[in-house]
């Protein structure tokens, strides 16, 4: 396969797909050590898991297209890299979930389904995630990387345009919110808060997130050009940010049921809870994606 004048090496693709199944283990490990996942799988509505899997889809593409198994030219190779990586959330999830003794002979096709279904979302994010993280990047992407670097200090994300970087923080929002959305203690935390808490937990929230991208230097973390005033960033990006964390938390507590017979106070106090997680996985995604 040709990329302008890069050929791509088999050998680094399969390079990329052991790192995709590290990648799936390490950042899948978390949901399937989790009962509650477990049930789920069992009685969530299949409708709402439908929507969860088809959602997954175009959101493994574009990210695909940002850290694939290999840098990606066309859609074709997106959507290649984006079925890979479902195929090995599927599979690292059915094989973990085996091993725990969660699926066994007998048990209806169901149930096997839905604990598995449920299991790759995260699983396959994680796939892709993992050639980002724990691949060792070749020259021709240190190259890539420092350019963009260059071009992003001479103007505000001029590789990359605004929606792929909300783009991005939905996919750190969703990433921990699935790892933390089906538990008990969300709904429990929820209870137990005030407004004061909520409001408290609203305002700490947005400045985690801001501090993480912009304030305490971690390796990404992006710069504000030099005259730009302090609040350009905190509007033009921490705030929608922390919008798209909140509305991801909002569609994961409605995929997971928690939204169910509950008064509009009481759904409200449950997003602002699954928001912290949310903002600081959004936060996070715009230093390592």
């Amino acid at each position: 396969m040709n990329d302008g004048n890069r050929v791509s090496d088999p050998r680094a693709f399969v390079t990329g797909l052991g790192r995709g199944a590290a990648g799936a283990l390490l950042f899948g490990v978390p949901m399937l050590m989790t009962m509650e996942l477990w049930e789920l799988g069992f009685y969530i509505e299949r409708y709402r898991l439908l929507i969860l899997l088809t959602a997954n889809i175009p959101l493994l593409v574009s990210l695909a297209d940002r850290v694939g198994f290999e840098r990606t030219g066309t859609l074709a190779e997106a959507c290649r890299d984006a079925t890979i990586a479902y195929a090995l959330g599927i599979v690292m999830s059915t094989a973990i979930l085996v091993l725990f003794g969660d699926i066994k002979p007998g048990m209806p096709i169901s149930e096997i389904v839905g604990k598995v279904a449920i299991q790759a979302v995260p699983a396959s994010i994680g796939a892709l995630l993992g050639r980002s993280q724990l691949g060792e990047s070749n020259d021709d992407q240190d190259e890539h990387k420092d350019g963009n670097r260059d071009e992003e200090a001479v103007t505000d994300h001029l590789s990359t345009r605004y929606i792929q970087e909300l783009f991005l923080m939905g996919v750190g929002a969703l990433f921990l919110n699935l790892n933390v959305a089906p538990t008990e203690e969300i709904i429990l935390i929820s209870f137990k808060m005030t407004p004061w808490h909520a409001l408290a937990t609203i305002l700490v929230s947005i400045a985690i997130m801001h501090a993480f991208v912009y304030a305490v230097a971690f390796q990404g973390s992006h710069e504000v050009p030099e005259g730009t005033p302090w609040w350009h960033a905190f509007f033009r990006f921490t705030l929608p940010g922390y919008i798209v964390a909140m509305a991801i938390s909002l569609y994961v507590l409605w995929t997971f049921g928690r939204l169910d017979d509950v008064g509009p106070t009481q759904v409200l106090m449950s997003a602002i809870v699954l928001s912290f997680p949310g903002a600081i996985g959004a936060a996070a995604a715009r230093l390592i994606l």
